[in-house]
């Protein structure tokens, strides 16, 4: 089994920052893709910034130029810093992850989710 962990969510005033973190564990042989996703009341979830392991990365056109995704491989860990954040960023943001584990096979696992509130 594989299993995220995503924490640093958390109230914060407009324009103010944030910086989520999605640690993986368990019986992991390779994280090939980590993604952020995020869900606001009443809509789809959406994509918000994926990165390889290899360091591709992309961006939602909404959060281009005020978050910025990375990751540790060593430590099979992802991050979503959030700067300039407004009201609309308002969502449970989830973890999501897809590689290779032990002793076969592949994964696609999903966090539980971290709320991130915008608000003044």
């Amino acid at each position: 089994q594989v299993q995220l962990v995503e924490s640093g969510g958390g109230l914060v005033q407009p324009g103010g920052s944030l910086r989520l973190s999605c640690a993986a564990s368990g019986s992991i042989r390779s994280i090939n893709v980590m993604y952020w996703y995020r869900q606001a009341p009443g809509k789809e979830r959406e994509l918000v910034a994926g990165i390889t392991r290899g360091g591709y990365i992309n961006y939602a056109d909404s959060v281009k130029g005020r978050f910025t995704i990375s990751r540790d491989n060593a430590n099979d860990t992802v991050y979503l810093q959030m700067n300039g954040l407004k009201p609309e960023d308002t969502a449970v943001y989830y973890c999501n992850a897809d590689g290779s584990r032990w002793p076969g096979g592949r994964f696609d696992t999903w966090g539980q989710g971290t709320q991130v509130t915008v608000s003044s």
